[in-house]
């Protein structure tokens, strides 16, 4: 690997093509980054599991910016978000409400206020105008309750403060009955739907909401059943397949998962999975937002969609990470793995 952050001029020349709808598809010069990307993140994750010294990754971009894990449920807020779901009643009830309040906020630091101050969230005692009364005070204080990610745009309920807002939003889901609609759910599409009907809730919000949902017990659907390409993952879809323009992006993404391993073997890239799970659905989808991201340094030439040409967020790494935690039905056994020094 070269220390500049790009692949090797000898695998950027290697195109990876592939028939879709019978059309060929060539891959460009950033589809061997999307996969160099996934396979350094991933290092990176399972490096500092096992305790090893940084630096944990010879790629001087993934070392300076932040990049989000090549698997979306190791993410350190979805890792809080599955303890949080997995940490109290397994009422439906209770979980759906756990979920909308954690995410609609998407901060770890407001769902402890929350929880700090009404004991265990459950749905039969919630009462928004308690919990707003909660965040004004934390506001008052100077705290931000908002995470910059997954922003939800306030619903029309009526009140003059945001997080106002989204507390009745989360009261008239769980008051109407959308408990009894997750439980009849065909499919992953159609909790997206059922989602997607809410005020505020765009495509993108309601699939990433969808797939927090399939997380907990309330659900249980494969991540491969159905997905939703956000803005950052077209630009890099883009970037990577340019001569695929009409090809929808879910069936490029779904045509990613279900090739990674020739893909990988194509480029000699050793991945480290997620503990014998493959990259699902939604990992792809991720992973094209976060090399559209990479690109801009190591590709600043290609264009995708939009004007951004640099990365904001540098990477900082924020003491040791916690044992990961998976939601049970996946079966899967999160012991730290022994990283091998990169060879190439």
């Amino acid at each position: 690997m070269a220390a500049d952050g790009k692949i090797g001029l000898e695998l950027r020349n290697q195109a990876w093509s592939g028939t879709i709808g019978g059309r060929n598809i060539v891959g460009s010069e950033v589809l061997a980054s999307y996969w160099n990307l996934a396979a350094e993140r991933q290092r990176v994750y399972h490096a500092r599991l096992a305790g090893e010294p940084g630096p944990w990754t010879e790629d001087e971009i993934v070392s300076q910016y932040r990049f989000t894990n090549a698997y979306r449920a190791a993410d350190r807020v979805s890792q809080d978000l599955i303890r949080v779901i997995y940490s109290g009643s397994q009422d439906p009830g209770d979980v759906l409400l756990r979920i909308l309040l954690y995410r609609f906020f998407n901060k770890p630091e407001t769902w402890q206020v929350i929880e700090g101050s009404l004991g265990e969230v459950m749905a039969a005692s919630f009462d928004s105008e308690v919990c707003g009364a909660i965040l004004d005070q934390a506001l008052a204080q100077g705290e931000r309750i908002y995470s910059a990610a997954y922003i939800v745009p306030p619903p029309p309920f009526g009140h003059q403060r945001k997080h106002r807002n989204h507390l009745a939003l989360i009261e008239s889901m769980i008051s109407g009955g959308l408990v009894q609609s997750l439980q009849q759910a065909a499919g992953l599409q159609d909790v997206f739907h059922l989602l997607l009907a809410y005020p505020s809730l765009g495509p993108f919000l309601a699939f990433q909401l969808t797939i927090d949902l399939n997380y907990s017990t309330l659900i249980d659907f494969d991540e491969d059943d159905f997905v939703v390409a956000g803005p950052g993952s077209v630009s890099g879809l883009v970037k990577c397949f340019p001569d695929a323009r009409g090809i929808p992006a879910s069936e490029l993404i779904r045509w990613m998962v279900d090739t990674q391993e020739q893909q990988l073997a194509h480029y000699e890239i050793d991945f480290l999975d997620l503990f014998g799970r493959r990259l699902k659905l939604i990992d792809c989808q991720n992973l094209f937002c976060e090399t559209d991201k990479y690109a801009r340094v190591a590709h600043p030439d290609v264009v995708g969609v939009g004007n951004r040409n640099r990365i904001k967020q540098q990477f900082t790494a924020n003491g040791p990470l916690e044992p990961p935690r998976f939601p049970p039905k996946w079966n899967l056994d999160p012991m730290p793995l022994r990283v091998p020094a990169n060879a190439g």
